[in-house]
This record gives C-alpha cells, structure tokens and sequence, in this order.
C-alpha cells in the first residue's frame, strides 16, 4: 500500500515513501544549509567539445552545498552520430515495465537504437533503476492522425508516459543532449555515469538539497523538456499558481518539486508562445511595475507592461538562480533581488557559471571578467551559428 502511494504522488519512485522519507529526515537533520543546491556550467562560443570531466570538477569544491540526495548533469552535443533523432532517456523500475514502454513506443516511433546507458559500478551510488535509452523518431503516421507537429508531439508522448505509466519515467528527451541524473552527490553521479568518455559543447550540473520533497532519482535536477534543460538553486514560493496556469495548457506536473514547472513554462513561452529567451526571462522575472515606470523609451515600457499583464501568472517568486540549456547556448537567471548566488567568468571561447567564484576556477585557474549577474537580468550565451 505504501509502494502504492509513492506511485501515485510522484509518477514514478523505487522505494517506498516512508523508506525514502526517513532517510531523507535523518541526512537532513544533520546540518541546514539556507543557500544550499549547486549549480555549474560551461560552454564553447565555437563548439568546441569537451569530456565531462571538467564540469564533474566544478562540482568538487561545492560539495557542501548538497547532501547526497540529488545530483545530475546535461551535456548538448554528446549524440553526433544521432543528432536527428530524440534521444529519450528513462528510469524503469523492472523489466515488465520496460517491455510495456517499449511497445507504447514502437506504436509511435522509428526506434533507431535502443540500449542500456552504460554506468559503473561505485558504492556511493545504490539502489539504481534500470537506466535506458532510444534514440527515435516520430512515425509519419501518427502525426498525421494527430495532426500534431513532432515536438509537440514528443512532449505529449513524454506527459502520457510519466502519468499513466508506472514504473516508467521519461527524464530526457532532447535532441543530440542528454540529461544523466540520480540519487548521490554530483561528482559521484558523474563518474557513475562515464561521463569523462562523453563529449559536448555545453554543459550544466545540479548538486541538490531539497528542503521540499524526497530525494529520489527522477526529482534530482536537471528538469528536462526537448531541448530544455533547468537547473536550480532556491525554492519557488509560487509553485502552486505556476502549476496551475501551466497545467491549462497539457503540461503535467509529477515530480513534487518546483524547478519542474520552470522547465515546462520555458518550454511554453518560448516554443508555444514565440516569445525570445530575452523576453521569457522578462515574464519568469519579471521587473518591478515601479521599474517599467522609469523606463524612458515608450515602445519598451509597453513591451515589459504587456508581458507581465499577458504573463502574471509566469512570474516566479522566491530566492533562485537558474542556468537554462538549450540547443546551441545557455541562459543564466537571478531572481528579482538576487536572493542566490551566482557567478560568471569567461576565458577565450568559454564561458563559465557557477554559484561560486571556487567552481570556475576549478574549470579554468585563469578565468577572467568574473561578475554577478543583476537580479533578473538574464545572461545568454550563445554558441556561433553552424558550430553545432
């Protein structure tokens, strides 16, 4: 029964709820960390690809700052020889579950390849699921019948499968990226994973101390959607109306977790609605009215205006700092007053991020131009058009 109630609350759990949550109280108990979570990133201007090992590093110095319950990483540009196929990743729980997904699948998709994710085997990381992934591409048929366009289409398959598939979890769906996450710290979660024989030109990291919800492998961070990828540091205090304007609109909320709905609101203003990164970061933080007020340039202050009236319940409120990944750049993003921190720094073609100065220097020793970025002023990096 109580396995029975994990699976309804979140989607998708390997223990049992009052397991997960003892442990959770025990290793919680121990310290509290009001600013806690670590984030990090890096990315090639010219696409240059680099292993993992070096965002796996950044890690390191911020272990502090998680507890064990959580850790992930997303790299863009790791699947080059399937770069134009969705490369869905999934936990399964056991075999029967697999079969089923796989047969869902195969109604809906060309599967190209299909194979385990290669893991090791280290004792800090435990009671792993069964780690998956296939490399599709949506049948032209299906399509049609739904007459839906592919990524929307994906997104639906990746809804219907996380709700009304138990024992089966969608918490990657991207093309040529990746998402690799579980329950452990950072650094440990990356070696698990081989993530040194990885190459990409971008990468982001989430070391995680929830203060909300269990930790368990499908609520470590990164969230993911298509290309979308979110990590975060904070706690959202308008969970509750983000999830409820966002859910109007097919999206469905299982993670008992806030950055969730982050990622799917990116998702939806920018691919649903057509707004630019810059634009979608002017509704998630958006400026005081006080602000826009002062805003000199006519045509400006009624671009902000509109986007918090047509948008007001987009706007996240609370403490964070959010590092977006997308295809070909990333995005980086303080709350309105800057309650977490973080940190960048650039060296030639690359651009480093991370919630503390240690992080980058670990990453590059000579990195220059270091600043904290404004509450609410987004930082956008892109990488040169064709390099990807």
């Amino acid at each position: 029964m109580q396995r029975q109630v994990c699976m309804e609350m979140g989607a998708f759990c390997f223990h049992t709820f009052s397991e997960r949550t003892e442990t959770d109280m025990k290793v919680e108990g121990q310290v509290r960390i009001p600013s806690g979570c670590a984030i990090a990133a890096v990315i090639s201007r010219e696409g240059n690809r680099m292993t993992g090992e070096r965002i796996i590093n950044a890690m390191k110095p911020m272990h502090e700052r998680s507890n064990g319950l959580g850790g992930g990483f997303a790299g863009y540009g790791i699947y080059p020889e399937y770069k134009d196929f969705y490369a869905l990743h999934l936990f399964f729980n056991e075999r029967a579950a697999r079969k089923n997904c796989e047969t869902f699948l195969k109604e809906r998709f060309e599967i190209v390849q299909t194979e385990i994710i290669p893991t090791r085997k280290i004792t800090s990381i435990t009671d792993e699921p069964i780690i998956w992934r296939y490399f599709v591409a949506p049948l032209k048929s299906a399509l049609i019948s739904q007459q839906l366009d592919e990524k929307e289409f994906v997104v639906r398959t990746v809804m219907k499968i996380n709700t009304e598939m138990p024992g089966s979890y969608v918490f990657s769906s991207g093309k040529n990226m990746g998402t690799f996450k579980a329950v452990g710290f950072p650094e440990d979660v990356g070696v698990f994973y081989k993530l040194d024989e990885y190459e990409g030109y971008s990468w982001t990291a989430h070391g995680r101390y929830p203060t909300n919800t269990p930790g368990w492998w499908g609520g470590a961070h990164p969230f993911t959607l298509l290309d979308y990828s979110i990590v975060h540091n904070g706690e959202i205090s308008s969970y509750d109306a983000n999830r409820r304007f966002i859910e109007m609109f097919g999206y469905t909320c299982t993670l008992q977790t806030d950055t969730e709905v982050i990622t799917y609101i990116m998702d939806y203003l920018t691919r649903a609605q057509g707004l630019t990164l810059e634009e979608a970061a002017n509704v998630i933080a958006a400026p005081f009215w006080s602000t826009i007020e002062t805003k000199k340039d006519e045509t400006e202050r009624k671009k902000y205006a509109y986007l918090r009236t047509a948008f007001s319940s987009l706007l996240v409120t609370g403490p964070f700092s959010i590092v977006l990944g997308f295809r070909g750049g990333l995005m980086a993003l303080n709350d309105r007053l800057k309650l977490r921190s973080m940190v960048v720094g650039e060296k030639d073609d690359m651009v480093f991020i991370a919630s503390e100065e240690t992080a980058i220097r670990t990453m590059e020793p000579a990195a220059e131009n270091i600043s904290a970025p404004a509450g609410g002023e987004p930082v956008i990096i892109r990488v040169k058009d064709g390099a990807f």
